[in-house]
């Protein structure tokens, strides 16, 4: 081969490379998809949040913060914050109860209640992969919806 038979393939497997690392997500890291959903516990009204995860992640870090409070202070105290190294792999988390191989951030602390109708975010994080979900705990404060008189 002549030199501008090498200089056009050099190009060509540049410009390969360029559209594969820019145009398609083979080196990037996919978000973790959360939903959650809230059931009834017991008899007092209690509920427990259920955190769906979408695919099994060996979890390092779950934080929930208040969202109105995090989104005029990234530095805000978080309610529940876990940290693990070797934590098992899981596909859904419960709030408030730690799983397996995470433990607070602050040794000895629990999940701090939350109370109906304000807006939460979730973090969590597994390796590179991270991903992060708004909620709300119980029903919203102020009249429902069927207590809003329409009309005469």
């Amino acid at each position: 081969m002549n030199k501008k038979n090498c200089a056009l393939i050099a190009i060509v497997l540049v410009l390969a490379a360029v559209y594969v690392v820019y145009f398609t997500d083979w080196f990037r890291t996919k978000p973790i998809i959360i939903s959650h959903t809230s059931r009834p516990m017991g008899y007092k009204g209690r509920e427990i949040l259920l955190f769906s995860l979408g695919n099994n992640y060996t979890v390092t870090e779950i934080k929930v913060v208040p969202l109105a409070e995090w989104e005029t202070n990234k530095f805000v105290l978080p309610l529940w914050h876990l940290l693990g190294k070797t934590s098992n792999r899981i596909n859904h988390l419960i709030y408030g109860r730690n799983p397996d191989g995470m433990n607070p951030e602050v040794e000895g602390t629990r999940a701090l209640p939350l109370q109906p109708g304000t807006e939460y975010r979730i973090f969590v994080t597994a390796g590179s992969a991270k991903g992060s979900h708004d909620f709300q705990s119980g029903p919203p404060s102020g009249p429902s919806p069927t207590a809003i008189r329409t009309g005469p």
